[in-house]
């Protein structure tokens, strides 16, 4: 567990706000390409989580229950996506917990992929596309110039 972790809810949230969001000169490369991907990823899922916000409310309108359903997976989704954001901003401050969290964002990601594909009897792929994305975005993370970058960071506040 790194030793950097956050010991309460405001040390979790990004140092300066989403004003910070665009300084990444101090980065290696690879951490600032993870990072984007991260982000851009993040923000998409707000986007369609949004829009199927709208969806889900129209289908409660024909179909009360799985409308609901919808919903509730909806809410999920868009609090994971503003999980996703959060995370990339910390990771980007050096926090070794927000890689961390991260890479169990892609794990899962691989997961839901499994499962979406067993579900559709692997007619659609499930989200390989996304998984891919993640996988990329996370190797990035832990490749040797990164790695040194966080040591570099550890202890900074």
């Amino acid at each position: 567990m790194p030793t950097d972790r956050p010991r309460s809810f405001g040390e979790a949230l990004p140092a300066g706000g989403l004003s910070g969001m665009f300084n990444v000169s101090t980065m290696p490369t690879e951490l600032k390409i993870s990072y984007w991907i991260w982000l851009i990823g993040g923000f998409l899922g707000l986007l369609g989580g949004i829009i199927g916000l709208f969806g889900s409310f129209v289908l409660i309108a024909f179909a009360p229950p799985l409308g609901l359903l919808v919903l509730v997976l909806v809410l999920v989704a868009l609090a994971l996506a503003t999980a996703q954001i959060i995370l990339a901003m910390k990771m980007k401050e050096g926090r070794e917990w927000a890689r961390l969290a991260l890479t169990i964002v892609a794990g899962i990601s691989l997961l839901l992929t499994i499962i979406s594909s067993s579900v559709a009897e692997g007619r659609t792929g499930g989200n390989l596309p996304g998984f891919i994305i993640s996988l990329v975005a996370t190797v990035l993370m832990w490749l040797p110039n990164p790695q040194a970058w966080f040591v570099a960071h550890r202890g900074r506040v």
